[in-house]
């Protein structure tokens, strides 16, 4: 916010976390005009520009300064000294260690507290100050004075690097979109998908969500990106060791060899894989999962491995089924009745029925028991 550079990328530092819909640094959180933010942020110093919307809480461990036209849905705990533009909206509370420096048509809506001076008017914006202050320096001859001046503003105590979010950005669970580079640093945990002009991110990250960007993007060692990996006209390097559970698509993929994706890999031009560096060292796995793993692994090997059946042998070689058993019994309501089981075929001599009779005109639905008709009539009596 204090030159031409600064806020012209989205940076995330080392060691950021995206924590129960929280933004966490240990560094400063510097947010450009025109931006919305639905995340609560936890920093250092926060510093944002004009018409900023934040979705959360603000919880600063040194100043904080809202310029013009800012809302905050939630509270603002300041540890240092706090500044806000006119018509600044904040929904819950104000706590102020330090000195509180408020504009004209400031909303509290749960009130305020100040342990330091409380005065209100509207503040200068810091960038039109610091200009204001350097040049009247710079007028009366104290360059030395200028340096120092210029020195203190632009270093911070922290060591941590600041959080750069440039203007007209849009952050929330869902994505973080920018129309600017984007560089996420080493040890950081993401949730949403990060859209930019190109993407770099650091070793160790874990980003739950893709990766889109117009031109390049590069995954560090050790990466997990639990989403796509997409370029319109750029190039994807994969580091060693990088892990990335969705799709590539780009002009030319350079892949290590030590790296995994798990879905297809569309490279308009070449697909490069590169050797693991000898020194490289893959992290090491989850222990519960390995754990998890041998355990399956030693289920498998004490299944006994017996060879499969044949559907259809050579005849001769088979056995045929047993016969049927010499009684079944079929349940009839609440009794049973005894079927016998006769073979389909079976020897003439062996039959019961009247095989001398077949061609003497007798009825073979009698089988020589009697006339038919007299069957039938005394069926009907009954």
């Amino acid at each position: 916010m204090l030159g031409s550079d600064p806020l012209e990328e989205l940076a995330v530092p080392d060691g950021t976390h995206v924590q129960e819909h929280d933004l966490v640094t240990d560094g400063d959180v510097l947010v450009g005009g025109q931006s919305v933010v639905e995340l609560g942020v936890r920093g250092g110093n926060v510093v944002a520009g004009e018409r900023v919307r934040f979705g959360g809480d603000i919880e600063a461990d040194g100043d904080c300064r809202l310029d013009m036209w800012c809302d905050v849905e939630g509270n603002v705990l300041v540890g240092q000294d706090a500044y806000l533009g006119e018509r600044v909206h904040i929904t819950g509370q104000l706590i102020v260690s330090g000195d509180l420096d408020i504009g004209d048509d400031v909303d509290i809506e749960q009130g305020f507290e100040a342990n330091g001076w409380i005065v209100i008017r509207n503040p200068m914006p810091t960038i039109v100050f610091l200009f204001v202050y350097l040049s009247h320096l710079l007028r009366i001859g104290e360059e030395e004075a200028a340096e120092d001046v210029a020195e203190e503003f632009l270093t911070s105590d922290n060591e941590a690097d600041p959080v750069l979010i440039p203007r007209g950005a849009r952050i929330d669970d869902d994505a973080w979109r920018v129309s600017e580079p984007a560089t996420i640093g080493d040890d950081c945990r993401m949730h949403g998908n990060i859209r930019a002009t190109d993407i770099e991110v650091g070793s160790e990250t874990e980003i739950f969500g893709s990766l889109r960007a117009k031109e390049d993007i590069t995954v560090g060692p050790n990466t997990v990106v639990h989403g796509d990996v997409t370029t319109k006209g750029g190039d994807v390097t994969v580091a060693p060791g990088a892990h990335v559970r969705g799709d590539i698509s780009c002009e030319d993929c350079t892949l290590s060899e030590a790296a995994e994706v798990d879905g297809a890999i569309r490279a308009r031009g070449e697909t490069t894989f590169t050797n693991a560096p000898d020194d490289f060292e893959a992290s090491e796995p989850d222990e519960d999962v390995e754990a998890a793993d041998e355990e399956t692994a030693s289920e498998h090997d004490s299944e006994p491995t017996t060879e499969p059946e044949p559907a259809v042998v050579p005849l001769g070689e088979g056995e045929l089924p047993q016969p049927a058993p010499e009684s079944a019994f079929v349940r009839l309501g609440d009794g049973e009745l005894d079927v016998r089981a006769e073979p389909a075929v079976r020897p003439i001599d062996e039959s019961d029925f009247e095989w001398d009779r077949a061609g003497d005109g007798a009825d073979p639905a009698t089988n020589g028991d009697g006339d038919l008709s007299g069957i039938i009539a005394e069926a009907e009596k009954q």
